[in-house]
């Protein structure tokens, strides 16, 4: 026997047949609200995507797609306040890591990326109460990078001592962190305390090619050091290796006004 969805069925029935009949309203409004949302995620990954490539005109218009499809994602609130950061729109950046917080406040990689944002405004104290949030989390796999933000920022204010606890609570982490090896080579630099930065240098040599930063300050401190020597070499590889980074121009900059002394 073929049953059809007609008021002549038995009661018993009733209610099993006819959901097999027709979806009810709020079951489809729960699919459309789970595709939305699933469609929301996919747009903020590409947001992501376009603003690392530094297309930063798609990577908005992803993000505030997202934004359309599900307006209580953490993560496009998250995703754009980023953007809105690069893009110097310090309001809208602000705005939106507030309400990306306030959806999910536990969000560790929110609160790391609100405090580098905060400590560019200057608001070191709460810019660390965001670092030290996300770097108290056992899971968030990002702790060292938190810690060394941290330490930075706290170099911006400047306490040096507080920035050095942040640092070497980073690399008890992981001691090959090169952020946080970095930032020590220039906090052992600006302490005047040229054997230490020197040591933290050689440290990361031994782990990595040095970046353009590094090269400079491997150039500054073997000069404050006295040796000229390889103090030239780290210069000679700075030009060869990156002629238009910043750190080269500054090199150069360096030397002619040494010559005209």
């Amino acid at each position: 026997m073929i049953y059809k969805c007609t008021g002549l069925l038995l009661p018993a029935l009733l209610l099993a047949l006819l959901t097999g009949c027709a979806s009810t309203p709020a079951l489809d409004e729960e699919a459309q609200r789970q595709r939305l949302h699933q469609a929301a995620k996919t747009n903020v990954q590409l947001g992501i995507e376009y603003m690392r490539e530094g297309d930063m005109e798609m990577s908005l218009t992803k993000f505030q797609k997202a934004l359309e499809q599900d307006p209580d994602l953490s993560g496009a609130h998250g995703g754009i306040a980023v953007l809105y950061d690069r893009l110097n729109e310090n309001e809208k950046a602000g705005k939106h890591f507030r309400k990306a917080l306030k959806l999910s406040p536990d969000n560790s990689q929110i609160q790391n990326n609100y405090g580098q944002f905060l400590c560019k405004q200057g608001e070191y104290e709460k810019a660390n109460e965001q670092f030290d949030a996300a770097a108290s989390n056992p899971v968030y796999s990002a702790r060292t990078a938190a810690l060394t933000n941290a330490g930075t920022c706290a170099m911006q204010i400047p306490d040096m001592e507080k920035a050095e606890t942040y640092f070497r609570n980073a690399l008890e982490i992981d001691s090959r962190f090169l952020p946080a090896l970095t930032r020590m080579v220039q906090l052992r630099y600006d302490q005047g305390n040229y054997v230490g930065a020197r040591a933290y240098l050689q440290r990361i040599e031994e782990l990595a090619p040095l970046s353009p930063e590094l090269l400079w300050l491997g150039v500054r401190v073997e000069d404050a050091w006295g040796n000229r020597e390889a103090s030239a070499r780290y210069g000679l590889l700075l030009k060869n290796n990156f002629p238009d980074a910043m750190q080269t121009r500054a090199l150069q900059e360096w030397e002619d006004e040494r010559l005209n002394r």
